[in-house]
């Protein structure tokens, strides 16, 4: 979204205020990028569709036999998802079982939802 400003900012090229200015932060955008940008493969629309299913935890090696994907794949997708906040998940022995962050999708339909309101 962009509004107007209405102090002059330091950064102009020939002195004069921008007529209009980002509402996001650089820092706020990154963020919000990475976690639409994890959302933005289909592989891992369907990791998430299949987690979302099950109200407890999926190992891993259930997540494999559910693509036709190698572990590492899967793996990498894994881990994209959990650096944006999406899924989480927790060790029991040898295995790892992944949730979704319900919030953490929550912030992506706020983001999509801020993006859409008009001002």
């Amino acid at each position: 979204m962009l509004h107007r400003q209405t102090a002059p900012l330091g950064n102009t090229t020939v002195g004069i205020a921008p007529k209009f200015v980002p509402t996001l932060t650089e820092e706020e955008a990154v963020v919000q990028a990475r976690l639409l940008k994890a959302l933005a493969d289909p592989t891992r629309l369907r990791i998430l569709s299949l987690l979302s299913r099950h109200e407890g935890e999926v190992c891993v090696f259930e997540i494999v036999e559910s693509f036709t994907l190698e572990q590492p794949t899967i793996s990498h997708h894994l881990r994209i998802l959990r650096d944006a906040g999406l899924v989480d998940c927790r060790k029991k022995g040898l295995w790892a079982y992944y949730y979704v962050r319900r919030e953490a999708l929550n912030r992506a339909r706020e983001v999509i939802d801020a993006l859409a309101q008009l001002d």
